[in-house]
This record gives C-alpha cells, structure tokens and sequence, in this order.
C-alpha cells in the first residue's frame, strides 16, 4: 500500500468530526435538518386537524373552545414548520409539543397525540444535534 492510501484509510476509520470533513456527509445539512423538522411539523398539522372528526364520533364531547384549540395549534405547527430557519423556532416547536400534552385535559386522544409527537420531536432534536454537532 502506498503511503497516500494508508493515510486516507486511516483517517476513513475516524469519525469524519474528527478528520475535518462533513460529520454527516450531506451536501447541506443544515437545510436537511430544517426538512425533517418542517415535514415534522406538517405531519403533525394534519393529524391533529384529521382526529377532530373521529375523537368527535367516538364520544369525545368536544365543544367549540376545544376544536379551535385543536385548530389553532394545528396552524402554530404549520406556521413553525415555515419558520425553523430562525434559531428560536425549534424551541417554539418543542414548547408546541408541551401544549399539545396539555391539551389531554380537553380530550384523553389528545393527550396520546402529544405524547407520541413529543416523542418524534425529542428524535428530530437528537438527529439535529447528532447532524449539525
């Protein structure tokens, strides 16, 4: 092997922090970040807009307050979804995730919702700060 090769096999085996490069390999990764935090959001956006109609059927005695509610964080989601290139955004959203959990005093569904998204979003966070460091 010559010692161009040894060199660059050595530093493959280094994680690419520690050798200079990208840490993730990805051509722009802030901008893939922002996307998994944004279609985060989205998904989040129509699934609380589509449980309004099924918790309704199921017994959920909602009242006008609580699907406005329901409403107005599905349009907070879709707002911050457009806003996370602005540092404070991705705090807005996991404060999102905390309302989303007080929100299961409206309705126990609700409260389940939160609780799965505030899980995807606390994965989305380790995957930022594994990608960007």
């Amino acid at each position: 092997m010559t010692p161009e090769r040894e060199s660059t096999a050595a530093e493959s085996d280094r994680p690419a922090a520690e050798s200079g490069g990208r840490p993730s390999g990805l051509r722009n990764p802030v901008r893939a970040v922002r996307g998994l935090g944004a279609g985060t959001l989205v998904i989040e956006m129509l699934v609380l807009l589509l449980a309004i109609q099924p918790i309704r059927l199921v017994g959920g005695d909602l009242s006008g307050t609580a699907i406005g509610c329901i409403a107005g964080l599905a349009v907070l989601a879709l707002l911050l979804s457009g806003l996370l290139s602005r540092g404070w955004a991705w705090h807005a959203a996991t404060g999102l995730q905390g309302l989303l959990l007080l929100a299961s005093f409206l309705h126990w569904s609700l409260g389940v919702l939160g609780v799965i998204f505030a899980l995807v979003w606390g994965y989305v966070l380790h995957v930022r700060r594994t990608i960007l460091g």
